[in-house]
């Protein structure tokens, strides 16, 4: 857990992880997300991306688990995200969640962050900005 105080323009912390199929079909049961794009392999087959894709989502969220577990960690509150989406991440795919502060918000003591997700190519699959309120103590 890191301060408003504590935290200096340029800090980061990443998360890494593997997209596994369970996790696509568990994030799908959890939030109604049953798009066959995420869950059926022989309509993802005639789609876009010619196979399954996790959602979004579900990679975006890898960002919450960077401010709320490491940076600023936890006690921290989301106060807002705006997220872009690049590319899509497959089943399989390694990705890695990034914070960086990018500014220091006075007087509210809050934080901004670029947010981004890239894959184990290196290539960014999501872009974005964060505001968060770092933990008082």
């Amino acid at each position: 857990m890191a301060t408003y105080d504590e935290i200096q323009i340029g800090d980061s912390a990443t998360f890494t992880k593997t997209i596994s199929e369970s996790d696509v079909y568990l994030f799908a049961g959890i939030t109604g997300d049953l798009n066959p794009a995420h869950i059926d392999a022989v309509s993802a087959a005639n789609g876009m991306f010619k196979q399954r894709v996790a959602h979004g989502m579900l990679t975006g969220s890898f960002i919450s688990t960077v401010v709320g577990m490491q940076l600023p960690g936890p006690g921290s509150i989301y106060a807002a995200q705006e997220l872009s989406f690049r590319a899509p991440v497959f089943f399989g795919d390694t990705v890695t969640a990034k914070v960086e502060c990018t500014e220091k918000l006075e007087p509210r003591k809050w934080l901004k962050f670029r947010t981004t997700v890239t894959n184990q190519d290196g290539k960014l699959v999501i872009d974005g900005t964060a505001t968060v309120i770092p933990p008082s103590a």
